[in-house]
């Protein structure tokens, strides 16, 4: 055991002081902090190179610190939240995420790209952002030689959207006239990343941003279900490369037992605020740990249809939830 922590100490040693520096730029200028952390760790991708000692650890980082940081995610989302959610605004939501996810992959195949690439690029955008590409690219086969590379690009593309959209949304919100409520589903419903949603609604109302934080919390909430059935797609073609006892990984299981723990509030309120911040930091630390796995010249080849099909996914989306807003919910 004291062998194998030797082993990995460099490597995670390495992701968390690139995860402290994205934290600081966050802090101090503003800077996203996911964005971040892939672009530094990218600068350090020669620590991942083959016979160096951090290959190891950075490895651990980027799968095993990911999968339980989005593990612990489940203890920011409750049953009741999801209850208490109007019927207009939870079919709103879900109907949301399901046609972006069939929009990215029938715009990845329409372009010339692989369906995987779609689902991805189309779960990051209809979930939450980087958290979901991360937690889709675990259960995809890992077969793909480009999965890797395509995370990478789907992170740092919905992470550059989504500050976009924090500066748009709320300009556009106001010159389409709508209430503030409106206005947290609408931000709630489109913006991709957590921390640009609670920015977007805050800067408008208080009301918009806690609407805009509930509705952005049933968007993650549907991170489960989705997992759980690309799990149980792909086992087949992951038994192939490896070794499964389950069909569905046994984070996504943590996930879910963790939102009924959350929803029977038996854990003390600063124990959940410490564990959700621990969870925000094993996932910083594995984007900073997947970016030393990437190379910039491979990140180049992904070309520019996936470029056209994140776009897309996200305007498809914004114009779908303003549309129903205005039908069903003015």
């Amino acid at each position: 055991m004291f062998r194998k922590l030797q082993t990995l100490f460099p490597g995670v040693l390495s992701a968390v002081t690139v995860a402290l520096a994205a934290k600081f730029l966050s802090e101090h200028y503003g800077a996203p902090v996911m964005l971040m952390a892939l672009l530094i760790g990218m600068s350090f991708a020669f620590l991942s190179d083959a016979g160096t000692h951090t290959v190891s650890g950075i490895e651990f980082a980027s799968k095993q610190l990911l999968r339980f940081g989005v593990a612990l995610l489940g203890l920011g989302i409750t049953v009741q939240q999801i209850a208490s959610a109007g019927l207009g605004v939870l079919l709103i939501t879900l109907s949301g995420v399901g046609l972006t996810i069939a929009v990215g992959i029938l715009l990845s195949r329409v372009l010339g790209g692989s369906a995987r690439f779609g689902l991805l690029a189309g779960g990051a955008v209809a979930i939450c952002g980087a958290s979901a590409a991360l937690a889709i690219s675990s259960v995809l086969p890992k077969d793909d030689p480009d999965l890797e590379r395509n995370t990478v690009f789907t992170v740092i593309a919905v992470t550059a959207l989504s500050t976009l959209a924090m500066i748009l949304y709320p300009i556009l919100s106001g010159f389409l006239g709508l209430s503030d409520e409106m206005t947290g589903v609408f931000f709630g419903a489109t913006i991709h990343d957590v921390a640009q949603v609670v920015g977007a609604g805050y800067s408008v109302s208080d009301l918009a941003g806690s609407t805009a934080t509930f509705v952005k919390l049933l968007r993650v909430a549907t991170l489960v279900p989705v997992v759980i059935i690309l799990s149980l797609v792909f086992s087949g073609a992951s038994a192939q490369t490896e070794k499964k006892s389950l069909p569905i990984p046994f984070f996504v299981l943590g996930f879910a037992a963790l939102v009924l723990i959350g929803s029977a509030d038996v854990i003390p309120e600063t124990a959940v605020a410490f564990l959700l911040d621990l969870s925000r930091w094993c996932l910083v630390t594995a984007i900073a740990a997947l970016g030393m796995k990437t190379s910039l010249r491979k990140l180049g080849d992904v070309g520019a249809r996936a470029i056209i099909v994140i776009c897309l996914s996200t305007v498809i989306l914004a114009v779908f939830v303003l549309s129903a807003i205005h039908l069903f919910l003015i």
